[in-house]
């Protein structure tokens, strides 16, 4: 069982940049690849990126591609979002999850533990 908890998120101008945190729980973090999602009202969860258990592979949607950057710490059980020239439409509830596969998914259902979201605004 992993339990992740997010935080680091708020509101923050456009343009502006933030970095989200997700602590997990447990000794075997570093058997997981992680995925970071997001959801904004009204619309389906979507991926936004993903790193493998070493941390040596990342993949990004291609509507943060080059803003958003996706590493852990395996020491301290931790991976970050970092978010950079944020818009708008990067409003959402941010949420990350623990998948027991070699390297991130795309696919929400690839993933095994979820943690309960920290919400990011951004104004227009």
């Amino acid at each position: 069982q992993v339990q992740l908890v997010e935080s680091g998120g708020g509101l923050v101008q456009a343009g502006g940049s933030l970095r989200l945190s997700c602590a997990a729980s447990g000794r075997t973090f570093s058997s997981y690849a992680m995925g970071w999602f997001r959801q904004a009202p009204g619309k389906e969860r979507e991926f936004v990126g993903s790193i493998s258990r070493s941390g040596g592979t990342t993949d990004y949607a291609g509507s943060v591609k080059g803003r958003f950057g996706i590493s852990r710490d395996n020491a301290k059980n931790t991976v970050y979002l970092q978010m950079n020239s944020l818009k708008p439409e990067d409003t959402a509830v941010y949420y990350c999850a623990a998948s027991k596969r070699i390297l991130g998914a795309v696919l929400g259902g690839a993933y095994d533990y979820w943690g309960q979201g920290t919400q990011v605004t951004v104004p227009s």
